[in-house]
């Protein structure tokens, strides 16, 4: 059996010694840890084999996909909640497959998870005061972005405000690759490709970096999901979690990943790897730690449909990943009772769930906090995606609101989309919560529903149910506001 070694808090010190430490500019504040006297949510405890997902294509049968995968069509009922061994699967469906795989990462700690998620950690980091005081190409480096031109730590601060992804951790990454932080004037090969070889969208800073920041939120998610991450090479190789590893572990490593063979991997992910340029830029990592994150006694504020009372929006997606295909499952789609299946602006407002401050408002996209600090960072926080602001009165940073005033109008706006729809999700001190739950995402009385599969589900209200889907249908998936 193959291991890796990765770095511990104890380490931290070998690895910055193999790097000379740049002089500390406008460096971040320290946040103090103390023992947690909370813990933190659980990770599941996976049992069975790991598996990864199927999508079925035209003519495969469960038989096939059984014997494609190694497997049997009773270990594929099973997996998937299947009626039987007959049961009708359709083209474009998706089916948990199980994977065999030997090679088992030890569960040492690399980073913690609160200097992965964009939390509370980096209230008091100021990202254009540190890379300007570092010198390197970043500091100069402009992108227009949707229409706005954004300066290089503008745009490292817009894919942590989207992902909730942690600059540092970005920074540390851009550096490791491309040399962007402290250095004026990288290498051709590094200002082609700031973010690792394999990284598809090379010739924008910012896709570059969302592209980064999802492959992060992939692991760190997919591991709080389903207790185990299987990690995908390029040379074809496969490595998987062992339990009781930390998320933010899993996230870092999994980005590795993707640009290294099996070789390069193990070194990467060591303490002479990735972590020696991390530290090189911040000092020890644990020194931020935050914990936990997301505490186990967490319970949600009340919160309101986010529309008026006596109008009516079709639940339209259960819960799917809230920013891209790599974070949680932390989102639910409703769609406006007047736009029905096309990109037209809805003329019925989506209102505010709670009381808060808006913490980002641009074309197609608010987050409004509710603990009203201003903080992207801290507590809960609440995304509107797909949301065209008022083109008289737009909601503003800054700006309060109240538990049902307007923030937008339901649009395809702020990313694809085939069909005007509010996508509405939760986030608790930067961490992205599943909106089915340990803690359930529930909106005047109405409960959403753990689910298998992103998109399909069931939000329920005592007797009442409600089916996520693209129907229309009064009784199948409308829900009206009565509150």
């Amino acid at each position: 059996m193959l291991t890796a070694t990765v770095a511990t808090p104890d380490s931290v010190a070998a690895a910055m010694a193999l790097l000379v430490t740049p002089a500390p500019v406008s460096s971040p504040t320290p946040v103090a840890t103390p023992t947690p006297a909370v813990p933190p949510l659980p990770i599941p405890i996976h049992e069975g084999p790991p598996y990864t997902y199927h999508t079925i294509a035209e003519g495969q049968t469960l038989g096939y996909i059984a014997l494609l995968y190694n497997s049997s069509i009773e270990e594929l009922v099973v997996m998937n909640d299947l009626d039987g061994p007959s049961a009708l699967i359709q083209t474009g469906q998706l089916l948990r497959v199980p994977l065999q795989i030997n090679n088992i990462l030890p569960a040492t700690p690399l980073i913690p998870d609160s200097e992965v998620v964009y939390s509370p950690a980096y209230v008091n980091f100021d990202i254009t005061g540190f890379v300007n005081g570092q010198g390197g190409y970043l500091s100069t480096y402009y992108e227009n972005v949707d229409g706005q031109e954004l300066t290089g730590p503008q745009v490292v601060e817009r894919v942590a405000q989207q992902f909730s992804v942690g600059p540092r951790l970005l920074l540390a990454l851009l550096e490791h690759y491309g040399g962007w932080v402290t250095q004026l004037q990288p290498m051709e090969e590094q200002l082609r490709l700031p973010l690792g070889p394999r990284n598809p969208k090379g010739g924008s800073l910012y896709q570059a970096l969302s592209f980064t920041a999802n492959r992060i939120n992939a692991g760190y998610y997919g591991y709080k999901r389903d207790g185990f991450w299987v990690f995908c090479l390029p040379d074809r190789s496969r490595a998987m979690t062992s339990p009781g590893v930390n998320a933010g572990t899993v996230g870092v490593q999994n980005i590795l990943a993707i640009h290294s063979d099996w070789p390069t991997w193990q070194q990467e992910i060591g303490p002479n790897g990735f972590m020696a340029h991390y530290c090189a830029l911040f000092g020890d990592p644990f020194t931020y730690a935050v914990e936990p994150v997301v505490p186990i006694t967490l319970t949600q504020p009340p919160l309101s449909l986010p529309w008026a009372r006596g109008e009516g929006f079709y639940f339209t997606g259960a819960p799917h990943p809230a920013y891209a295909d790599g974070s949680a499952w932390a989102a639910i789609d409703f769609g406006p009772p007047d736009v029905l299946g096309n990109c037209y602006y809805s003329a019925v407002p989506s209102t505010a769930a709670a009381d808060g401050v808006i913490v980002v408002a641009r074309q197609g996209e608010v987050q409004l906090d509710l603990d009203g600090d201003g903080n992207i960072q801290t507590g809960w926080v609440l995304l509107y995606l797909h949301v065209a602001l008022d083109v008289n009165t737009p909601v503003q940073v800054g700006q309060r609101v109240a538990q049902g005033d307007i923030i937008g109008y339901a649009s395809c706006e702020g990313g694809l989309s085939n069909s005007s729809h509010v996508h509405f999700a939760r986030r608790y001190n930067g961490e992205w919560l599943d909106a089915g739950g340990p803690v359930p995402l529930i909106l005047s009385g109405w409960e959403v529903q753990p689910n298998l599969f992103p998109y399909e589900g069931l939000i329920i209200k005592g007797p009442e149910v409600r089916e996520a889907c693209q129907c229309w249908d009064a009784e199948r998936n409308l829900i009206v506001n009565t509150e």
